[in-house]
C-alpha cells in the first residue's frame, strides 16, 4: 500500500506543472458525491450524486472567465417501521452560470468559482402500507453555489463545492475536455 502511495505521489507532482487555470473555451465535467441536503426525507438517505458540465464562454473585465454548463444529481431516502415503507427520490436538473477567478498567478492549477443555478426538482414519493399525507410536489427553483478545482495533471483534478443542488456539499473528481 504504502508503495502504490509513493508512486501516485510522484505521479502527481510530476504531471501538477502543466495545469491552467479555467479559461475561454475551457470545458470540464465534475462528476461527484454529496454530503448533507435541503431535500426532505427520513430514514435511510443513499448517496447523493452529481454531474455538472460547464464551458468557459467570455472573459470579463478583470482575471475571469464566466461559464455556462448544465447540472443533474439524484439522492433518497427510504423510511421502514412496523408494517409500512416510505420512499422518496430527489433528482435535480439544472442550467448553471458561473464566474471563474484565474487570477492566482502563482497557482495556475487552482480554478476557484461561484454561480448560480436554475433547476427543476423532480420528486417522487412512494408508500406500502402508509395512509399519510402524499405532498412532496417537484418544483422550479434558483440556487448558488462556491466551489474550486485543484487540477494535479493538464486534464484531470479534485473539486468540491458548497451550495444547494442535490446536496449542500459535493465533493469529487474534475476532468478538462
Amino acid at each position: 500500500m504504502k508503495k502504490t502511495i509513493l508512486i501516485l505521489s510522484v505521479a502527481l507532482m510530476a504531471t501538477g506543472a502543466y495545469a491552467q487555470s479555467f479559461q475561454k473555451g475551457t470545458s470540464a465535467v465534475n462528476a461527484g458525491v454529496g454530503f448533507g441536503t435541503n431535500l426532505g426525507g427520513l430514514g435511510n438517505a443513499r448517496p447523493a450524486v452529481s454531474v455538472s458540465y460547464e464551458y468557459g464562454n467570455w472573459e470579463v473585465g478583470g482575471p475571469g472567465v464566466i461559464s455556462l454548463g448544465g447540472y443533474i444529481g439524484n439522492t433518497g431516502y427510504r423510511y421502514r417501521s412496523s408494517g409500512y415503507t416510505q420512499r422518496w427520490n430527489y433528482t435535480v436538473v439544472g442550467a448553471r452560470s458561473a464566474y471563474h477567478y484565474n487570477g492566482f498567478e502563482n497557482v495556475p492549477n487552482l480554478d476557484v468559482y461561484g454561480g448560480l443555478m436554475l433547476a427543476y426538482n423532480i420528486a417522487s414519493y412512494k408508500a406500502e402500507g402508509y395512509d399519510g399525507p402524499n405532498t412532496y410536489g417537484s418544483g422550479l427553483g434558483f440556487s448558488a453555489y462556491l466551489g474550486g478545482r485543484w487540477f494535479f495533471s493538464n486534464n484531470i483534478g479534485l473539486y468540491t463545492e458548497l451550495g444547494f443542488g442535490v446536496s449542500v456539499l459535493n465533493a469529487g473528481i474534475t476532468f478538462k475536455l
